[in-house]
């Protein structure tokens, strides 16, 4: 996976005015910083461990950032749609995990990874042909998206298009591509997308995502007829902020989602790392504080979702820390 790919933790309502794609910069540097409100209680220390789990958003604090197909609307047809929809309807997040795995940790390309997909979910069958034509599929610099846009290729090249994939970078770059018809699909992410658009075509206007999906798909339609741009239904698959701990810390002190660590583990004991915005950002720390009651003893400033994070949990520095939903770490060894 790729640390800066979207907008994971930044305020939804300043997206395209902040002008970046991830939000949260690059790497932090390391080190552990005492909170800004000292916690109450013992906490619980890290436990060190190889397995990562991601604990349960039981009371949606982030927002539905389900993988959704983006399309430049004048290349769009039902038989390109129909394609698409194949993979939205049997990609959820366990199966997006392993193809991430698949190319992150079992070296295989996002062709093959792709093609075996296909093949095991019959995605091909029964796919009608559409008028034909090229089609060229945008990507984002980072494994998922490739991955993703590998499969709209398979299922493109079965409804008789003439389809390139190509890698074009951060969504600055391939969602302007995709208005001026230059790419013509785009694996998208809906509630990041939304406010994406939101913030370009409505300065300053309030958030429009939220963790309904029906609801921020629903927006995000909305926002894309203005913009050129129309979309295929939304996987279950949701690639969003999660928080992992090791297996061994959460059979040592029965967590499982994050009412039950902000419960058992708010204290001092506790380490919650992260990139450094992760201590400003709504659907970090402070998210974590005022949707669970989560208090932490001290915050260890490190990446996003990256390898420094990964190795804190397995090394036993950190208790709990931002690891994004489909990381190939929670793929079981």
């Amino acid at each position: 996976m790729h640390a800066g790919r979207r907008l994971s933790i930044a305020v939804v309502g300043a997206v395209a005015a902040a002008g970046v794609l991830a939000g949260c910069g690059e790497a932090g540097s390391s080190g552990t910083e005492a909170p800004q409100q000292a916690a109450s209680g013992a906490g619980c220390a890290p436990v060190a461990g190889q397995q990562l789990i991601a604990l349960e958003d039981d009371k949606s604090l982030q927002n539905a950032d389900n993988v959704i197909p983006a399309i430049h609307s004048k290349a769009s047809t039902p038989q390109l749609i129909a394609a698409l929809d194949k993979v939205s309807a049997v990609l959820d997040t366990p199966k997006l995990v392993l193809l991430n795995k698949a190319v992150d940790e079992d070296r295989k390309s996002a062709q093959a990874a792709a093609q075996e997909f296909a093949t095991a979910n019959a995605l091909t069958d029964g796919v009608e042909r559409g008028p034909g034509g090229r089609l060229t599929v945008g990507a984002g610099n980072f494994t998922e998206s490739e991955i993703i846009a590998e499969l709209y290729k398979i299922q493109l090249t079965a409804a008789g298009y003439q389809v390139t994939v190509q890698q074009i970078g951060n969504r600055e770059l391939y969602e302007p591509a995709l208005e001026k018809g230059e790419i013509q699909v785009v694996p998208e992410y809906a509630a990041t997308l939304a406010e994406f658009l939101n913030g370009k075509l409505n300065s300053g206007a309030d958030p429009v995502s939220s963790p309904d999906v029906d609801a921020t798909v629903t927006a995000l339609r909305g926002l894309g007829e203005k913009a050129g741009l129309t979309f295929g239904a939304p996987a279950a698959a949701q690639s969003q902020n999660a928080f992992a701990v090791t297996e061994e810390f959460a059979e040592k002190y029965g967590v499982r989602t994050l009412s039950e660590l902000a419960e058992k583990c708010s204290g001092t004991a506790t380490v919650l790392g992260g990139p450094p915005e992760c201590q400003e950002r709504p659907f970090c720390k402070p998210g974590l504080e005022k949707t669970y009651g989560l208090g932490v003893g001290s915050f260890s400033s490190l990446d996003q979702g990256g390898p420094l994070t990964k190795t804190g949990l397995r090394n036993g520095t950190i208790s709990v820390g931002l690891v994004f939903s489909t990381d190939a770490a929670y793929a079981k060894s």
